[in-house]
């Protein structure tokens, strides 16, 4: 190798890393595909090495091109931190995050905060990633991202976001057809609407367990959101948090003394923390976090 890769191919080649198709890197880049692979094809020809094996299902990284990953993005950092400090971004975030959020709770708690911080933030972009798990920051699937289970290797900034709880909720016209639930001993002759167990994000998410007898599991789904439905309609008891349950009457809680309690963390890869627009997202998440409490648990006064 003569010369070293220009920064520039080495951004196409982790954006291609990152999206896994030609045509998800193009979208990312905001190019025509061929274009992406004409710089990755220099790329490797320039390095002597294949970074990529291709397939009808997209492209996977080699070893070599795993072993080049860190680098690439070590280098992103340093370009994005510089990019920041020279264009005196200290009063106004710009550039695009990418945030990770579970469904529900992005759905119906973080989508409607982001429009504020948008208002306030004129050139500032937000990609979120609404997903049926949580986001894989390892690979920079996304900036940020909140989840039950923070990163326990490499360097990242987390911190607890919210401690939350799940309780029990019915349908009205579920409650009116079946057998009154007075006591904890009356569930277990009621029917439940849960996670498919084998497909679940986190073992945090087996919640039903904590009841002391294996539930009758009804109807089970891959997301909150059409297990929240499923009640609805009167399918069966769901355990849900607050925040995930529509205003509209209805679910209503059920025993509220039973509830299983877990926490959301927050967590983002040290060198994009520094970054004044992913700080300005992290910053928004935990503030509204604490002024919001009865979004996650039952019985608490809001603070003002």
């Amino acid at each position: 190798m003569n010369t070293l890769p220009e920064w520039t191919d080495l951004r196409f080649f982790l954006e291609l890393a990152r999206a896994g198709t030609l045509s998800g890197a193009s979208r990312r880049l905001a190019v025509e595909h061929t274009t992406v692979a004409r710089r990755i094809d220099r790329l490797e020809i320039q390095l002597g090495t294949t970074l990529f094996d291709r397939s009808r299902e997209g492209y996977e990284l080699t070893e070599l091109g795993q072993a080049l990953l860190p680098h690439a993005e070590a280098m992103e950092s340093a370009a994005l931190a510089a990019t920041e400090q020279l264009g005196g971004t200290e009063v106004a975030a710009h550039g695009v995050v990418r945030l990770g959020v579970p469904e529900v709770f992005g759905v119906r708690v973080v989508a409607p905060l982001l429009v504020g911080l948008l208002q306030t933030h004129p050139d500032l972009s937000i990609d979120l990633l609404v997903l049926p798990r949580f986001a894989n920051l390892a690979n920079r699937e996304a900036d940020l991202g909140v989840m039950l289970d923070p990163p326990s290797t490499g360097r990242y900034m987390i911190t607890r976001l919210a401690s939350f709880r799940f309780y029990l909720y019915a349908s009205p016209e579920y409650l009116a057809r079946h057998p009154p639930i007075r006591e904890h001993a009356d569930l277990a002759r009621h029917d439940f609407v849960d996670y498919v167990q084998d497909r679940l994000a986190s073992r945090e998410l087996s919640y039903l367990n904590e009841l002391g007898f294996t539930p009758r599991r009804r109807l089970c789904c891959t997301g909150m959101t059409a297990q929240v439905e499923a009640a609805a309609l009167g399918m069966g008891l769901i355990m849900a948090p607050p925040y995930a349950v529509p205003d509209d009457g209805r679910l209503v809680p059920v025993l509220d003394q039973f509830f299983a309690e877990r926490s959301f963390w927050l967590a983002a890869p040290t060198d994009l923390y520094r970054l004044q627009r992913v700080r300005a997202v992290w910053n928004l998440l935990r503030e509204y976090s604490d002024r919001q409490p009865s979004l996650f648990v039952h019985g608490r006064e809001e603070r003002r």
